[in-house]
């Protein structure tokens, strides 16, 4: 695997069906069923509602700093495979505090996790604090309020949940707060949502990266705008495809008009227990369906660490391991790893 950096994964779709029945028997927590291929057989999803729905609901088994650090340690030996050495993770408080549980608890354990898989896997890992569109601005301001005690534990902020109906523009506030604080800061756009919520998510919410974005080709003038201020765009494939937001077949997604544009374009796992696989996985089919090949997967991967908030060093560093890599197999150096 190539050496990178993964930019759209959330925690919460991370937790994998071994996880959630050890979680729920340990905290007592009664589950729809406690078979295993029932419980997997659930992730079937027509729409993106339908598995919000899911999600929410089995997210009731986190309630401790351990079961916060067990869910991020074992999504980070599990990127670790992917060929990920920096991972900026998407984490949403409002379903845990609305919940009972503590913003302590949650910022707590998954830091914990960090930390230890940083000294256990190498893997750098960051925190981006995620507001959930469909409880409004007021919410996310006052969710920014409760954690920014804990600044030094995220390094940004973003905008996930349910799109149609919560445009990006309703949380101009909570955002304007977080760049105040110099937090970096990220929307999910442009999924289901048409190209009106990207030019939101950039000139309202001044967003440093787009999380999805693909219905932006729907609109020339965006895709230009995309291209001339050079704004990252996080790609998730499996994702779209579980949720039909792309077609279903993944040689007609819409990823390679992106990369042939000159998007910042990159591939993440988005929900990987939920959607069919972690980075490696979308990767494979990818290629599978001739979509990409060993220089394409070198650019995106190069893509990916540039679309990173690592600094200077951080991304030199990375830029060195895509290089060795590409020697090691007889790929092309991707052209934003040339220089370093």
């Amino acid at each position: 695997m190539w050496p990178t950096a993964e930019l759209h994964v959330h925690i919460e779709g991370t937790l994998e069906v071994p996880l959630l029945l050890r979680l729920a028997e340990r905290n007592g927590i009664d589950l729809p069923t406690t078979d295993a291929d029932r419980l997997r057989s659930r992730c079937s999803f027509s729409r993106l509602q339908d598995f919000l729905d899911v999600y929410y609901e089995h997210l009731d088994v986190l309630r401790t700093e351990q079961d916060f650090c067990e869910l991020m340690l074992a999504y980070l030996a599990r990127a670790t495979e992917s060929g990920v050495r920096r991972a900026e993770i998407f984490f949403d408080p409002q379903s845990h505090t609305a919940r009972g549980v503590p913003m302590a608890v949650v910022i707590g354990g998954l830091s914990d996790g960090i930390a230890r898989g940083r000294e256990a896997y190498g893997i750098d890992g960051a925190l981006i604090l995620c507001f959930l569109r469909h409880l409004g601005g007021a919410a996310a301001l006052a969710t920014l309020e409760e954690a920014l005690p804990y600044r030094d534990a995220f390094i940004g902020v973003g905008l996930d949940s349910s799109e149609v109906g919560f445009p990006p523009s309703l949380f101009a506030d909570a955002f304007q707060r977080a760049a105040a604080e110099g937090l970096r800061r990220v929307a999910h756009a442009g999924e289901e949502g048409g190209p009106d919520y990207v030019w939101e998510a950039l000139d309202v919410l001044g967003a440093e990266r787009i999380d999805h974005g693909i219905r932006a080709l729907e609109d020339a003038e965006l895709m230009a705008a995309l291209r001339r201020r050079a704004v990252p765009v996080t790609v998730c494939p499996l994702s779209n495809r579980a949720l039909r937001t792309a077609p279903h077949d993944l040689a007609e997604h819409p990823l390679p008009v992106m990369f042939d544009e000159g998007l910042v374009v990159s591939v993440h796992s988005d929900d990987p227990a939920y959607f069919g696989g972690y980075l490696d996985a979308n990767m494979a089919a990818l290629r599978d369906a001739g979509v990409v090949d060993d220089a394409v997967e070198g650019e995106l991967a190069a893509n990916a660490v540039a679309s990173s908030f690592l600094g200077t060093e951080g991304k030199r560093a990375l830029f060195a391991e895509i290089r060795a890599h590409a020697e090691a197999i007889g790929a092309p150096v991707p052209s934003r790893a040339v220089a370093g």
